[in-house]
């Protein structure tokens, strides 16, 4: 009798339990947070390039990771939110990376003396982004505009430099003029799933000790493209 009763109790306990889990799941949540995790797919443009270098075929970046969302009013409308990320840049051109006797050169490839079917540069990043945010979101719905404005550090833990031309093959990494801090500043706009992406790094990508016939290669990058956000 008593295990009947016991059994009984169980199942009218748990039938409770499971109504009120799909009342709450069903309500809308006033503390929502919004925009979580994040996929970034962009074009890379090399911005004060040496007299010379161009860029070629395609240079696309890559970019994903999570965002914490800080909602800094009621409506949950205005919010900051800092993250981490992982981040591939890319960058196609015509630039000569080549190591003799442990000392690095640089220089623009004359076509005239050497063709080439890749000539790269692939950069690998540990992101730190933080930014300010503006939604019109509202908890019965995740379709909105949204205006995100911030600043991301970037550490360089890893790059790789490939040269496949007529004189042979060259391949690098970890090289010693590259700049492993890089910061910038972005702005991410759009309705619901599509955002336009817009990024501009604010220092260069080699250090000072890198030159093409005594000029420094103090470029930076800018890069465009679209964002994906993920609740």
């Amino acid at each position: 009798m008593r295990i009947k009763l016991l059994i009984s109790v169980f199942f009218i306990t748990l039938g409770s339990f499971a109504q009120d889990v799909d009342k709450d799941f069903d309500a809308p949540d006033s503390l929502y947070r919004e925009d979580q995790f994040y996929l970034n797919i962009t074009y890379n443009t090399l911005q004060k390039r040496p007299e010379g270098l161009k860029q070629n075929k395609l240079s696309p970046g890559l970019a994903l990771g999570f965002l914490r969302d800080m909602p800094l009013n009621k409506k949950r409308t205005v919010s900051l939110a800092a993250g981490l990320g992982y981040s591939l840049a890319i960058y196609n051109q015509n630039m000569g990376i080549i190591d003799v006797g442990n000392v690095t050169t640089y220089s623009i490839l004359d076509p005239d003396n050497i063709t080439f079917s890749k000539n790269k540069l692939s950069l690998h990043y540990v992101d730190v982004p933080i930014e300010f945010r503006w939604r019109n979101s509202t908890p019965e719905s995740h379709k909105f505009w949204r205006v995100h404005m911030g600043l991301k550090l970037s550490y360089l833990f890893y790059d790789q430099y490939k040269l496949e031309s007529s004189q042979g093959n060259v391949g690098q990494t970890n090289l010693a003029d590259l700049n492993d801090l890089h910061y910038g500043v972005y702005l991410t706009t759009g309705w619901n799933t599509w955002n336009l992406y817009a990024y501009f790094g604010l220092n260069p990508l080699f250090k000072s000790s890198a030159k093409i016939d005594g000029q420094s290669i103090d470029m930076n990058t800018a890069n465009f493209g679209i964002m994906f956000y993920i609740l």
